[in-house]
């Protein structure tokens, strides 16, 4: 089933509803958001059984006709970096130093990005303040629907509710200057976080699975209507249960977690092309700039840049005396 979360243009309530073929939606009832149908942590069971009950009744709006929004506010969001031909191409645009660590293949490695700045299909995306290299990165993200700790892979897979289409929005420049301190990202990757336009669950990409248990998913990213970037998900280093399992190791997954793939290989960002090119093509992104990023099986998110504000000055930080009491 296909799940999206909605309001009308000019009116002020919100909707989660399951989407038809043809694009009528069925709004659902007795949970006031998908949020709260995920968080209940019921799993997929639950939110099936909630969308064939919506399914039963008469259809609402067509999903022509209303303002798409992120399909759910997250918990929390842990970014993988499962993809080691982005590895190669970013650490050289980024850090100037060419291959892959030798690290990197021992885990898979995430970092927690911000919750409180998630937008949705359509949504206007600023430039982030004291940024002129923003980039965008293609990757599927899956949710959490039941909590667990400690899970193996094989148990990680009932506790996926679902996947949706997520941009990883990149103040190249800032996070090039931060992660000089041996942290981050952080402001670099603070200003957005694009999820939509819907929540596919998990039983629906099933049939795209591969032999060894990862989903084959054609993805393309666009800008401006141009295709910049093309690759499979099944290029990842590591399956989706697998980094549920890792996110759960000595701590909780919990319902409504977010967990990024990663940016995906061949043009899943500007910055992978610019470190193998060596030069700055395409350019990076601008207020104007519309980008397009599609997943097979799941859908197209649409965004477009626009002026962000300029950022508040603040001191530099101050040589102390190391004064001792």
């Amino acid at each position: 089933m296909r799940f999206v979360t909605y309001a009308h243009e000019h009116r002020a309530d919100v909707r989660a509803a399951v989407v038809e073929e043809d694009g009528r939606l069925h709004p659902l009832s007795g949970a006031a958001s998908l949020t709260e149908l995920v968080r209940s942590g019921g799993g997929l069971p639950a939110l099936l059984d909630a969308g064939a009950a919506a399914l039963g009744l008469p259809p609402g709006p067509h999903i022509g006709d209303v303002r798409l929004l992120p399909p759910l506010q997250p918990s929390s969001v842990r970014d993988f970096v499962t993809f080691e031909e982005h590895v190669e191409g970013v650490r050289r645009s980024v850090d100037g130093v060419g291959g892959v660590p030798e690290q990197w293949y021992a885990a898979p490695t995430f970092y927690f990005t911000n919750p409180h700045a998630i937008q949705g299909h359509g949504d206007a995306v600023p430039m982030p303040p004291g940024s002129a290299v923003l980039d965008y990165e293609l990757e599927v993200a899956a949710v959490i629907g039941r909590e667990g700790r400690d899970l193996t892979p094989e148990e990680a897979l009932d506790h996926i509710v679902g996947y949706t289409v997520l941009n990883d929005w990149s103040a190249r420049d800032l996070q090039s200057a931060e992660m000089q301190v041996g942290l981050g990202p952080c402001k670099g990757k603070d200003t957005a976080t694009t999820l939509g336009p819907c929540l596919v669950t998990a039983d629906a990409l099933d049939p795209y699975r591969d032999g060894d248990g990862f989903l084959r998913l054609a993805l393309t990213a666009e800008v401006n209507g141009q295709v910049v970037g093309e690759d499979l998900l099944s290029n990842m280093s590591w399956t989706f249960e697998e980094m549920v399992a890792y996110a759960s190791r000595g701590t909780r997954v919990v319902p409504g977690d977010v967990l990024g793939s990663g940016t995906c290989g061949n043009g899943g960002c500007l910055a992978e092309l610019w470190g193998r090119r060596g030069r700055r093509t395409p350019p990076p992104l601008k207020p104007g700039d519309t980008v397009t990023l599609t997943v097979e099986g799941i859908g197209t998110l649409i965004n477009t840049v626009v002026p962000g504000p300029a950022p508040v000055p603040l001191p530099t930080g101050r040589r102390r005396s190391r004064e001792r009491p």
